[in-house]
């Protein structure tokens, strides 16, 4: 299978010029034919919009109606054009939006509008195929967004044959435990995707990092690799004693760049490291490439090729039922 994330830096409201940006890094690639034969293209949480939105008012003017706003036609239309499924995050207004089509800013959200953080899925054949609303908000999240029914599973038609897997999928701050108040070891996702049997699991993310911008700057190519690790450790039902078989591809999809300031967090920061990995039971990890912090492009991986890394793992306690590896190592070649 050969999946991708596009990874890059969208400026908050400037939704035209975000998707002009997305267009020149696929159709970089494009141009080369390097994403022929691509089967999956999966895109960052609220791709266009940006993320840093600290109110339902401000983020109104941007709220697109369910499965059929200018997101999901930005995905219809890659994915008849590239022949691959395609995921994008965008925000959704599900109940009372006051949402339109050019994203005029003198919008206003009406009284009763119920807005959603939301994953939606096209197929090659530009069709809607599965549409999932945020279950886990973030601090941000929570000025404007309600929270979701539930992680989503299902099964997707993949490609440009349409091949049918079971997958499952989630959005960013779903990885943690709910609120930050249920025990760490609850692992929520990770047993919904466990549980699910899920081929492909797909994380679309804004991910935020501590670094400064002096940091991020002077490692733009280089992974951040604390970031990975916690990742992967929030995933380990996948890859501990109970975990999946056959191996699960799992795609992190993140953004890069820098958003202002958020009143409940800091400075706001993204930390990119978008990543495609193979988790399987038995303490096995692949990560088959990930991207810098601050870099842009196409992460393009055939999951047929071996992977550029391995995690290597140690169990921490094998009681019956607990997934409780950790990564003791960074990745290594």
């Amino acid at each position: 299978m050969k999946v991708a994330t596009l990874q890059f830096s969208p400026r908050l409201g400037e939704v035209a010029a975000n998707f002009s940006h997305a267009e020149s890094l696929l159709m970089r690639e494009e141009r080369e034919g390097l994403l022929d034969g691509m089967d999956l293209l999966v895109l960052p949480e609220l791709a266009f919009t940006g993320y840093n939105h600290p109110s339902l008012a401000a983020i109104a003017p941007f709220l697109e109606p369910t499965a059929a706003g200018p997101s999901t036609k930005w995905a219809s239309r890659t994915a008849k054009r590239l022949k691959c499924t395609v995921a994008v995050g965008y925000p959704e207004a599900a109940e009372g939006g006051n949402y339109n089509t050019i994203f005029d800013k003198e919008i206003t959200a009406e009284v009763g509008t119920i807005a959603y953080n939301s994953l939606v899925f096209v197929s090659s054949t530009g069709d809607v195929v599965a549409h999932y609303r945020k279950s886990f908000l973030y601090y941000t999240d929570e000025t404007w967004a309600q929270e979701g029914s539930g992680f989503w599973a299902g099964v997707l038609p993949i490609g440009g044959k349409g091949q049918q897997v079971k997958a499952a999928g989630g959005i960013c701050m779903d990885l943690n435990p709910y609120r930050f108040e249920a025990p760490w070891t609850a692992y929520e996702f990770g047993n919904h995707a466990r549980e699910s049997r899920a081929k492909v699991v797909v994380v679309s993310m804004a991910w935020l990092t501590r670094l400064n911008g002096e940091e991020i700057s002077s490692q733009m190519m280089v992974p951040d690799h604390d970031t990975i690790n916690y990742w992967v450790d929030r995933l380990s039902p996948l890859f501990g004693t109970q975990g999946a078989d056959p191996e699960a591809i799992v795609i992190f999809a993140n953004r890069a760049g820098e958003e202002g300031v958020s009143p409940r967090i800091g400075e706001v920061r993204y930390a990119g490291s978008s990543s495609v990995m193979g988790m399987t039971k038995g303490q096995q990890v692949r990560i088959w490439n990930m991207f810098g912090r601050g870099q842009e492009g196409i992460l393009l991986v055939d999951t047929e090729s071996p992977p550029k890394y391995t995690i290597k793992l140690t169990t921490a306690d094998s009681k019956a039922g607990d997934a409780t590896e950790e990564a003791t190592s960074q990745p290594i070649t």
